[in-house]
């Protein structure tokens, strides 16, 4: 009698590649306090960090920045993995339009002597953005991102990314955005049925989409990083509680770069 030789192949699904979202509210008093940050962009090339410069709910008072700020932000500048963004907030587009647009000025001027400097950032990340549709805001929105993309000092591609923290209705996502940080929750409320049937909705392509979960249990960080990989094109998660834009994890930042380095599930 023949014998049948009977082979199995295993093949697997290579993961979506996602950046880094790297939320970065914390004043760098020394050469050494992003350290965390600096070992992480050396030691992974193949990831690209979106790190959000945050000086002050803003650009900071003028004459900004200060020294230690642009030491730091012409460091970032000059890792070819690295896009540095300014951060402003609107407060639900309360803020008066001038008000942002200045801010957004101010930012753009760091780059008036770039060839020399190296400071400058690539774009904007507009913080409480709103999520429900309102034709006044739209336009409001409609109006900033005309100003970020018009916006001669800004470098490179003058990203415009939005923080409503939960999926806008589609008329806000298309009010003039880039990127779109869709989540922003503690991961108790992340497993919530009600959210994640919200996101399971979501009309907008993962390319345009960021997450932030925080107060993540480290056991359930890898796990946690596979699955927001095919719905971002950007990611944070930390296990800190409580001012967790303001300090690096100390497991979960290193958990985040090697889950995020994953080749295939």
């Amino acid at each position: 009698m023949a014998t049948t030789t009977t082979t199995t192949t295993t093949t697997t699904t290579a993961l979506p590649k996602s950046g880094v979202l790297v939320p970065l509210y914390i004043y760098p008093l020394t050469p050494t306090t992003w350290d965390p940050l600096y070992d992480a962009i050396a030691a992974y090339p193949e990831l690209e960090f979106l790190v959000i410069v945050n000086p002050n709910s803003g650009p900071g008072a003028l004459p900004c920045p200060d020294a230690n700020y642009a030491r730091e932000v012409a460091r970032l500048n000059a890792c070819p993995n690295v896009y540095p963004v300014g951060y402003i907030r609107i407060d639900y587009c309360r803020k008066p339009l001038a008000a942002a647009c200045e801010e957004i000025d101010r930012y753009a001027s760091w780059a008036a002597e770039y060839a020399t400097t190296g400071l400058g950032v690539g774009g904007i990340m507009v913080d409480e953005t709103p999520n429900h549709f309102n034709a006044a805001q739209a336009e409001y929105l409609r109006a900033l991102h005309r100003h970020i993309k018009n916006c001669s000092g800004l470098l490179r591609d003058r990203l415009v990314v939005h923080n409503p923290g939960t999926p806008p209705d589609p008329e806000m996502a298309d009010a003039g955005s880039d990127l779109l940080l869709v989540c922003e929750e503690p991961f108790a409320r992340w497993q919530n049925n009600e959210v994640q049937h919200r996101l399971g909705e979501l009309p907008y392509p993962r390319d345009r989409c960021g997450y932030m979960v925080t107060e993540v249990p480290n056991h359930h960080l890898p796990a946690l990083v596979r699955d927001l990989r095919r719905r971002a094109a950007y990611i944070f998660v930390t296990e800190i509680v409580g001012d967790f834009y303001e300090r690096f994890g100390p497991s979960s930042w290193g958990m985040l770069m090697e889950s995020l380095s994953e080749q295939a599930q």
